[in-house]
């Protein structure tokens, strides 16, 4: 349970709160089985103070203005982690007929414009492909930039970090993969941890049906595209041979789960997941089974065989075939062999997309650089985000790079970045730092000290302590550490702390295990003025 000041609000006017129990941190929020294999119904009472507005991942609830007195009850069986609470000055808007968005009065606005009548799409694209949605209400909340991941599916309101907002295309992926995830996950789910691609692998599978039903096959490819180099980028970090990149991975007694989420969950899961349905011949046929399978488990936690079993037991013909045996292929070699997917997906429908970036990548790398002129001429502001990101990714992949070309790069684009979002921008800062290219260095500085989130400052900070700019980060870490999630705090003390002595004690008496409150002294007279103490927040369950 993560308690805010209101300073950490996008609004700065009250005080917030908000949970997150992936994968094992409920046991913490109340007493519980906490392992995605038991599930359950549940209900709450949340006493909160007037002005603050309590959700829960719930399908009834109903407020008793005159008590104060929140009253949330989900009649589906869920595992514990699904159990989520947020509270603070959220308002609402319709964006469909089962919809709505819930954000700070500040951020309501542009969620809107962002996703009213678009959700509605989505989630009858998804019937159309698995079948009903079984969970009434898909309401959306947007959480301030503590928040310590990028989005999670707690079943009718799923949890997204505002920061997205600024990015279209990844708002939409973002927001689809949680959709996703009401069929896979959600309704079925993963019975171990040690399994977790059954979850993340098949909600991407999903993902990427109702975004190319939506959006079309080429969005589809460019975006996969783009995830995929990141894997094999992970793999490089990792090596072929690291267990981690199994999909039936072991999961060591006292090692938290949240530790093995890594691309190969998804992206080695979706592959897999994928060769599945190219084996089917039509991946209509394959949404066939994936509705079956839906029906046969939901409301219940299955393991790999479950689903393979289905499989074979749904196309006989492919068993007759003995297709989990193929040679180089097996289902137990996909499940249990380390280094990258044994198959990849045929890209060649997004290369009206790719091509672009494959051939403004090589005018700057090809030496000598003669094409700069012609590289400049290439309007960023004119492709889509993805598209951008690929061709950023690729140039930190060759980072560090001559300096006259990382220079005219600056030039051409750094102006043009700077008015993009911050998945571009990320982007571009670790080119600056990986290259030390001190003229647009103080761009870093302002990012971070702006951005909260751990997607986009852990690159940086790892970027920044592996080279001369240590001290730089240790600047910039102590003016903002007071604006950081807890865990988020922690993790980049130990960056910095890689190669140092160890750093000065951090105060953290603001968020401690014994208190639920940011702020400790009572505050009576503040209370009797009507202001809002987090200690007045209340959570049963």
């Amino acid at each position: 349970i993560w308690w805010l000041d209101p300073e950490l609000t996008y609004g700065n006017a009250k005080p917030f709160v908000f949970t997150q129990g992936h994968s094992v941190c409920n046991r913490s929020f109340f007493p519980c089985f906490d392992t995605p294999a038991v599930k359950c119904t549940y209900s709450a009472t949340v006493k909160a103070p007037a002005g603050i507005q309590v959700l829960m991942s719930a399908t009834q609830s109903s407020y008793l203005e005159e008590e104060g007195v929140y009253q949330f009850y989900m009649e589906y069986p869920v595992p514990a982690y699904l159990v989520a609470l947020v509270a603070g000055d959220l308002i609402h808007a319709d964006i469909g007929p089962r919809s709505r968005v819930w954000a700070e009065p500040c951020l309501l606005p542009t969620a809107i414009s962002k996703l009213s009548g678009i959700v509605e799409r989505w989630l009858t694209a998804a019937e159309s492909l698995y079948g009903p949605y079984i969970w009434g209400r898909y309401d959306i909340v947007f959480l301030p930039p503590s928040f310590p991941i990028v989005a999670m599916e707690n079943p009718c309101l799923t949890f997204i970090i505002s920061s997205i907002l600024e990015s279209d295309e990844f708002l939409i992926i973002d927001v689809i993969h949680e959709v996703a995830h009401s069929w896979f996950g959600n309704a079925v789910t993963n019975a171990t941890w040690e399994e977790m691609w059954l979850s993340e692998g098949l909600a991407t599978y999903a993902q990427r049906r109702i975004t190319t039903e939506t959006y079309g096959a080429a969005f589809t490819c460019l975006e996969t595209a783009f995830r995929l180099d990141a894997l094999h980028r992970q793999m490089k970090l990792l090596g072929e041979d690291n267990p981690v990149s199994k999909l039936q991975v072991k999961l060591e007694p006292g090692v938290n789960p949240s530790n093995l989420m890594n691309l190969f969950t998804y992206e080695k899961g979706y592959c897999f997941v994928y060769y599945l349905s190219q084996l089917c011949g039509d991946p209509r046929h394959f949404d066939s089974f994936l509705r079956a399978y839906i029906e046969k488990y939901k409301f219940t936690s299955v393991v790999a065989q479950d689903l393979l079993d289905s499989f074979l037991n749904f196309f006989p013909e492919l068993k007759e075939q003995c297709v989990e045996s193929k040679a180089g292929l097996e289902f137990e070699r996909w499940l249990n062999a380390t280094g990258p997917p044994l198959a990849e997906p045929d890209l060649s429908q997004g290369s009206s997309l790719t091509r672009p970036v494959e051939t403004l990548f090589k005018l700057w790398t090809t030496e000598p650089l003669d094409s700069v002129a012609a590289a400049s001429s290439v309007d960023l502001t004119k492709w889509r985000t993805f598209q951008t990101v690929l061709f950023l990714d690729r140039l930190l992949d060759g980072s560090p790079l001559p300096h006259e070309v990382i220079k005219k790069l600056s030039e051409c684009y750094s102006s043009q970045l700077d008015s993009m979002n911050a998945e571009i921008r990320i982007r571009w800062l670790q080119i600056v730092v990986r290259n030390y290219y001190y003229p647009d260095l103080y761009k870093v500085r302002r990012f971070l000290e702006n951005q909260m989130s751990r997607m986009y400052t852990i690159p940086l900070y790892e970027d920044l302590c592996t080279g001369t700019l240590k001290s730089f980060a240790l600047e910039i870490f102590y003016q903002t550490q007071n604006q950081l999630h807890p865990n988020l705090r922690k993790t980049i003390q130990q960056i910095l702390s890689q190669g140092l002595n160890p750093l000065p004690a951090i105060d953290t008496t603001a968020v401690t295990t014994d208190t639920p409150a940011m702020v400790l002294e009572d505050k009576v007279s503040e209370a009797t003025n009507g202001a809002i103490s987090l200690r007045d927040v209340n959570v049963s369950a």
